[in-house]
C-alpha cells in the first residue's frame, strides 16, 4: 500500500478553505482535517502531482509545505489532533482511548488508519443529522464511499437488516472493517468497488463522496434504488447544489429537502 502525502497549508482565509477543499478534492485528495490557522490534506504518494497545488497557492495567496505519512505513523497523527463528535443527542463517534459520552442514543468507536471520516467534518454531521429523521428498520442500505465505515455502522444500530459500503481505497477497506468489529456490526458487508453499480436493491442509499462522482454515478444510484427509497447525498459545496439538482429531476427523483452547515450541505431525496 502506498504512503501519503500530507499537505500542511498555512495563511489561508477562512472563507477560502471549503473552496480549496473542493478544488484539491478534485486533484484526488481525499482527506482533510481544518485547523484554526491551517488545513492538513492528504493524498496518496503515487498520485500527488505538486502542479496544480502550486497554482492553488498562488490564487489563493496561500503558503504549503509538504511531508510523507507512513502508515504505521497514522495513528500517532490522528490521535494527536482527535476530539470525540458528538451530533446533538444523537450520536457520539469516539476513539477507544476517550470515556464513553453520557447522554447519548448512539455510539460509534472508531480507529482510522490512513483512511479519512471521523465524522468531524460538515458532510457526516449533516449525514447523520438527516439519518436520524429516517426509519431504518429491516432496511436494505448501501453506502457509496463508506471512508472508515461510521455512516454504514450507524445504518445497522438504528435498525437496518443488511448494509453494503463499498469504496476504492484500500485502506479504507480495512480500517472500515475493523471499525465493524469494534462496533459489533454483523450484518455489514465491505466491499472494494469503483463505481455505485453493485447489482443490489436497496431502501435507502448514502452517498457522502463529491459532486463529481455523485454526478458520474446518478443513473446507478436512481436504478438500485427501491420505489419509496431514500437517497442522501453529501460532500457538496453549497453551490453545487445547482449542478446536483438537474440531476436528481432527470432521474425522476424528489428532492425534499437541503441542510446547510459550513458552506457544505447535505440533501434528502427520494424515489
Amino acid at each position: 500500500m502506498p504512503n501519503y502525502i500530507q499537505v500542511s497549508i498555512h495563511n489561508a482565509e477562512q472563507e477560502q478553505k471549503d473552496i480549496i477543499i473542493a478544488l484539491l478534492s478534485e486533484e484526488g485528495f481525499d482527506g482533510f482535517e481544518e485547523r484554526p490557522s491551517e488545513l492538513y490534506s492528504f493524498i496518496e504518494e503515487p498520485a500527488f502531482n505538486e502542479a496544480p497545488l502550486k497554482e492553488l497557492s498562488e490564487q489563493f495567496a496561500f503558503s504549503y509545505t509538504t511531508s510523507l505519512i507512513a502508515e504505521q505513523n497514522w495513528n500517532a497523527l490522528w490521535e494527536a489532533g482527535f476530539s470525540p463528535v458528538l451530533v446533538d443527542d444523537f450520536v457520539a463517534i469516539r476513539a477507544s482511548f476517550h470515556d464513553a459520552v453520557p447522554g447519548m442514543q448512539h455510539e460509534i468507536v472508531i480507529t482510522p488508519k490512513m483512511s479519512f471520516g471521523t465524522g468531524h467534518h460538515a458532510t457526516t454531521y449533516m449525514m447523520i443529522q438527516l439519518m436520524r429523521e429516517l426509519d431504518f428498520r429491516n432496511t436494505a442500505v448501501f453506502d457509496f464511499g463508506t471512508g472508515t465505515g461510521i455512516l454504514a455502522i450507524l445504518a445497522e444500530q438504528l435498525g437496518a437488516a443488511s448494509v453494503l459500503g463499498i469504496d476504492n481505497d484500500d485502506w479504507s477497506i480495512d480500517n472500515a472493517q475493523e471499525n465493524l468489529a469494534t462496533n459489533h456490526s454483523t450484518h455489514t458487508t465491505i466491499a472494494k468497488a469503483d463505481t455505485a453499480a453493485t447489482g443490489g436493491s436497496y431502501d435507502v442509499i448514502l452517498a457522502n463522496i463529491n459532486k463529481h462522482i455523485i454526478l458520474a454515478n446518478m443513473p446507478q444510484l436512481q436504478q438500485q434504488l427501491k420505489e419509496n427509497g431514500v437517497l442522501l447525498l453529501s460532500g457538496l459545496l453549497e453551490a453545487d447544489e445547482a449542478d446536483i439538482l438537474p440531476a436528481v429531476a432527470a432521474q425522476g427523483l424528489q428532492h425534499r429537502k437541503t441542510f446547510h452547515r459550513n458552506g457544505w450541505i447535505a440533501m434528502w431525496c427520494s424515489k
